[in-house]
């Protein structure tokens, strides 16, 4: 979902609170609202995900851009501004591109002279994501750059264009 001030985020129901409604959908096996713990709500929803897009969004929709293609969250905001969250397949791609992304925002000097992290974590802080707009600037970096974050990341630099291409291609 997104809301007013530019967040997106995804939620879940417990497993537990799941089971329950498959197994009983009327609900009739819930106790009182007065009765719960939790200020009237038996179950609450898990955070998953948190980030500040900088844009109330307008619309979401899970697709696939490309027969065959992996699914993504494509939204679109208020000012017109199209993004898209993409899952990772696996755990070393995400240790990759999340150490990408710090590598990158020690070497990219915020535009406005606003910190990312603190931009994207406006409302509430950043969670299960990875700013790959920040990603990107990898290529606008200079050699010395490159060269530095590829060591960092144990890659050449050509192996790190690499990955960059390969999340592009999964999905467009």
């Amino acid at each position: 979902g997104g809301d007013k001030f530019g967040n997106f985020f995804v939620c879940r129901l417990p497993k537990e609170a799941s089971n329950e409604v498959e197994e009983d959908p009327t609900g009739s096996h819930l106790r009182l609202v007065s009765q719960a713990p939790s200020y009237g709500c038996t179950h609450k929803l898990q955070q998953i995900v948190q980030f500040h897009v900088g844009e109330p969004l307008t619309a979401l929709q899970r697709l696939s851009l490309v027969p065959g293609g992996s699914e993504v969250i494509l939204y679109t905001t208020i000012f017109g501004g199209i993004g898209m969250f993409v899952p990772f397949i696996s755990r070393e791609d995400v240790d990759f591109f999340q150490h990408l992304e710090a590598s990158t925002r020690k070497h990219q000097p915020p535009l406005c002279g606003r910190d990312h992290q603190a931009f994207r974590s406006s409302y509430s802080p950043v969670k299960n994501v990875v700013d790959g707009d920040l990603c990107e600037q990898y290529l606008q970096l200079d050699f010395p750059a490159r060269e530095e974050i590829a060591g960092e990341l144990d890659r050449s630099i050509n192996e790190v264009l690499k990955k960059l291409e390969d999340i592009r291609n999964r999905c467009l």
